[in-house]
């Protein structure tokens, strides 16, 4: 039995003992006096709470729900302060790692030249990691009053965030020969203390074909981020077979809507204090709170967005 049919029978047996505690629960009710409704209300509202875990669990439906996230965030256009906006979405997302518990594997950082970071790679590790950052793949769109501007005017600004699922190794099935690889070895950055390296041990892979790079500065050993490097490499380039499968898949359908996200799926806008995404609607009104991790209503929110897209794109296949 594979993980997912195992996920979706206890899904379905789950489903089926709720219900029928429910009911059981409906009739008690029916039956109790005033009293006795006040002692099974706190059972009412465990079953609620069941109920609601249960539906949450119906939103992973992407493959590797379960898996670790790669993340990379990168910059766009605009210097220093699209380069400030990478670093806080760097922040927010390792801050919202902590929050839950889960641990946070920094691969590569390209600090920026002022402020913020170029680029940042990272690996987030727990329950539903890649499940629960799906949501967050896209363009992410800054508005603020410019602290890097002496004449305080209102900028725009961009990032991108790419996340792919950490696949099982015995799943990928991708050779690289060395012909298609540039390696680039160079000095790690870092914050500075004992932890930061002082040797060219860091080293970056080019897959030529594609043009996608891959660095690790990870640890001390040239070999060990070679081979971190590679296995991200392998993984970024999976993905994109995934994607080019599903894309082909689709056109044979005869469906004409592009797999991919949008340009822009959410709006920080710091001066007017809201944030707002732009596939589900949902507004937050206290964005200190989610660039500092408290993302988990933004997230659930996104999932209960993929999955809709996903039923409707099912049955307008089946038309």
């Amino acid at each position: 039995m594979t993980q997912e049919a195992g996920n979706l029978r206890r899904i379905v047996e789950e489903y089926n003992t709720l219900n029928s505690e429910a009911a059981g629960l409906g009739e008690m009710l029916e039956l109790a006096s005033e009293d006795e409704r006040e002692m099974l209300a706190e059972e009412q509202s465990s079953l609620e709470g069941r109920v609601d875990a249960l539906y949450r669990e119906t939103l992973f439906t992407m493959k590797y729900s379960d898996t670790a996230a790669i993340v990379r965030v990168k910059s766009g256009a605009g210097g220093t302060e699209s380069q400030d906006w990478a670093g806080m979405l760097s922040r927010m997302y390792m801050r919202w790692a902590e929050r839950r518990g889960f641990r946070v594997d920094i691969i590569d950082q390209v600090d920026g030249e002022q402020a913020g970071v170029l680029s940042s790679e990272f690996i987030i590790r727990g329950d539903k990691a890649f499940g629960m950052m799906a949501p967050e793949h896209g363009v992410h769109r800054l508005v603020r009053v410019s602290p890097f501007d002496s004449n305080n005017r209102r900028h725009t600004s961009f990032a991108s965030v790419d996340v792919v699922p950490e696949v099982p190794e015995e799943e990928i099935d991708i050779h690289i020969p060395d012909s298609d690889l540039r390696r680039d070895v160079f000095r790690s950055q870092g914050a500075g203390g004992q932890g930061v390296n002082t040797t060219d041990s860091a080293v970056r892979l080019t897959h030529l074909p594609t043009g996608i790079a891959v660095a690790s500065q990870q640890t001390r050993s040239q070999i060990k981020n070679h081979e971190i490097a590679l296995q991200i490499l392998k993984q970024r380039l999976y993905d994109i077979e995934v994607k080019k499968r599903e894309a082909e898949e689709a056109k044979a359908r005869g469906e004409q809507k592009k797999i991919e996200w949008g340009s822009q799926i959410r709006s920080y806008v710091l001066d007017k204090q809201y944030i707002k995404d732009h596939r589900s609607g949902v507004m937050k009104h206290n964005p200190d709170d989610v660039l500092d991790g408290d993302l988990d209503e933004l997230q659930w929110a996104g999932l209960e967005w993929m999955a809709g897209k996903r039923v409707a794109d099912e049955a307008g296949d089946d038309e």
